[in-house]
């Protein structure tokens, strides 16, 4: 089996987590590092929760990058009421060592289009990185294999506001100046997709037969989130966006969509909505997939499996009765 090159640009974040955690338990991937922006949490914080999650997982040989620590435009506005204070869900777990995290994420993206044949970027958080490399050498992503970012909503409602996503929220000049000038389509998973891949209270409780210590980290991190879902949206069970972006790389057939021109807004009641020009309005070339649909069961069964490996058989029989 090829095993796909990958630079996972993120901002740890209890999703985020769960993502990397799929990532690097996949056979697909060759994650070649991890660049953090700030997002979900400060982008230092998240660097710190990337390299637990390395530890946990047992590849603290991936290198990781603190990127930028600001939006490009906008005051930085995290979401640590949704992830908790430490991004963890509050868990405070014994820190790492910060001589482990390397500076000048943007530059690390750079230089590894350039040195490396067909690397992919799967974007978690905020684009700020991937502007900003941008802006300084667009050049680069000539080489870039494939992009998906996970950020976006097209037919269903914000989850920061009525109309936008966190993510393009956040930095909603990175998100447009990124949609109007990457020389590849953007794979979008978006809220329209994501918010159907939740992980409810018997599923934690399934795993928590399976592995005990892979199992005990996701049900100490999503005890916050989960109340937080409750609190906020009536959700038993939280919404786990970012896992279905690196599920999705790994397997096209999750997600269904077509081809448009998008753009992100950066200013006004609407700052963050991405305007997605499903009718060709405008006649411009498409810069997207929108995805739009998703097999919830095959994403969990994936998900799983890459996790918990050895019990395919009990997974298959739990996601069946789902």
């Amino acid at each position: 089996m090829e095993r796909r090159k990958v630079i996972i640009d993120c901002d740890p974040g209890i999703d985020d987590a769960l993502a990397l955690m799929l990532a690097l338990k996949s056979e697909e991937l060759d994650v070649v590092g991890i660049t953090v922006c700030s997002g979900n949490v400060p982008a230092r914080m998240g660097a710190k929760n990337a390299l637990k999650v390395l530890e946990l997982c047992e590849k603290t040989q991936v290198p990781v990058y603190v990127g930028e620590e600001v939006p490009l435009e906008r005051e930085l506005v995290t979401a640590q009421d949704t992830h908790g204070e430490d991004g963890l869900g509050e868990m405070f777990y014994k820190g790492v060592e910060e001589s482990f995290i390397h500076e000048d994420g943007v530059q690390f993206i750079l230089d590894t289009l350039r040195k490396e044949e067909k690397v992919s970027i799967i974007a978690l958080g905020p684009l700020t990185n991937i502007a900003k490399a941008l802006m300084q050498d667009e050049e680069a992503f000539g080489y870039l294999d494939e992009f998906i970012s996970m950020g976006g909503a097209y037919r269903i409602h914000g989850n920061c506001s009525p109309v936008a996503e966190f993510n393009y929220w956040v930095d909603p000049h990175a998100a447009d100046y990124t949609y109007q000038h990457l020389p590849r389509k953007i794979h979008m998973i978006g809220l329209d997709v994501t918010r159907k891949i939740v992980l409810t209270p018997n599923l934690i409780e399934f795993i928590n037969r399976l592995d005990e210590k892979l199992a005990t980290f996701i049900t100490e991190i999503t005890r916050f989130y989960i109340d937080f879902h409750w609190q906020q949206e009536g959700i038993i069970g939280c919404v786990i966006n970012d896992p279905l972006a690196v599920a999705y790389f790994i397997d096209r057939n999750l997600c269904q969509g077509f081809e448009s021109s998008v753009e992100v807004v950066t200013e006004g009641i609407a700052v963050g909505q991405s305007i997605v020009d499903s009718e060709n309005f405008y006649k411009r070339q498409p810069n997207a997939i929108i995805n739009v649909s998703v097999d919830e069961k095959q994403f969990m069964s994936l998900f799983l499996k890459k996790l918990f490996v050895g019990y395919e058989g009990l997974i298959d029989s739990m996601v069946g009765g789902l």
